[in-house]
């Protein structure tokens, strides 16, 4: 069967150092990355980037890719075409944003106290959201969605999205740094992968999908074949234990963007 959709993080997947498509993770100059898309492309395949990002980043960069559609801030909503099909369920956006509702509510103060020396918001890049709070440091996700529950807040969970590296002096003593989103429970790369594959007519197996996180190893369930670039278990060799629950998952021998390529080449080829 052709693949038809590849499903794509940018963030220390398709980008390397610096968020740049043309470096590797060490700086290194490749166009690795380039031919991933370039390959898809020339092979009628859509590209869908899917990224924690704010609305315009991700969509500058589809644009760039010649896409008209994309995922933003981790699932919380699709623009398919230019129209917007929100994953955030009572939390919609109106005379305040998402973001706004949510911190009026409390929640991201409740993280903070809670986890302080633990957890801090994510500077340069938690402003100008509309959705998720975006935050960095090292707690247990699960840990933090039940605490979520016990103080009222069901509605919110927070997104483990990987191993960042800038951090600030109260994280100092972290052995590593994360980054983490407080979303709508709703909000999720994996619900807004089948929402798009529904909305076109794609089947499961006619999908790929390649990251570098656990919320990009969820989409598992939604495509036919799932890639972890091989930076994402260098940074955090715990995540290949949740790469061998899905049968479909595998990780690359290289990391970010030319992970990327040699999972889109494998895939064309195996299609053919």
């Amino acid at each position: 069967m052709s693949i038809r959709c590849l499903y794509l993080d940018l963030d220390s997947t398709l980008l390397g150092r610096g968020a740049s498509m043309l470096h590797d993770g060490d700086g290194n100059i490749t166009i690795d990355g380039v031919r991933a898309v370039q390959a898809c492309l020339r092979a009628g395949v859509e590209v869908l980037l899917m990224s924690g990002r704010r609305r315009a980043q991700v969509h500058e960069d589809a644009r760039l890719l010649g896409q008209g559609s994309f995922i933003f801030e981790s699932g919380a909503c699709l623009v398919l075409d230019g129209e917007e099909h929100w994953l955030t369920g009572s939390l919609l956006p109106g005379e305040l944003t998402i973001a706004e509702q949510i911190d009026q509510g409390g929640a991201p103060a409740l993280l903070l106290e809670r986890y302080g020396g633990r957890l801090e918001y994510h500077e340069p890049w938690h402003v100008q959201r509309e959705v998720s709070h975006l935050f960095r440091g090292l707690v247990d996700a699960e840990e933090v969605d039940a605490l979520l529950a016990a103080e009222g807040y069901q509605h919110l969970r927070l997104v483990d999205n990987g191993v960042v590296s800038r951090r600030s002096e109260a994280l100092a003593a972290l052995p590593h740094v994360r980054g983490y989103h407080l979303v709508p429970a709703g909000a999720a790369k994996v619900a807004a992968v089948a929402l798009h594959r529904r909305a076109r007519g794609y089947a499961r197996e006619e999908a790929i999908a390649v990251g570098d996180s656990r919320e990009d190893l969820a989409c598992a369930t939604e495509v036919g074949s799932m890639w972890l670039v091989a930076n994402a278990v260098q940074r955090d060799p715990s995540i290949a234990e949740a790469v061998a629950a899905f049968p479909n998952a595998r990780v690359a021998e290289a990391g970010h963007g030319a992970g990327v390529y040699e999972a889109v080449l494998t895939e064309l080829m195996d299609a053919r």
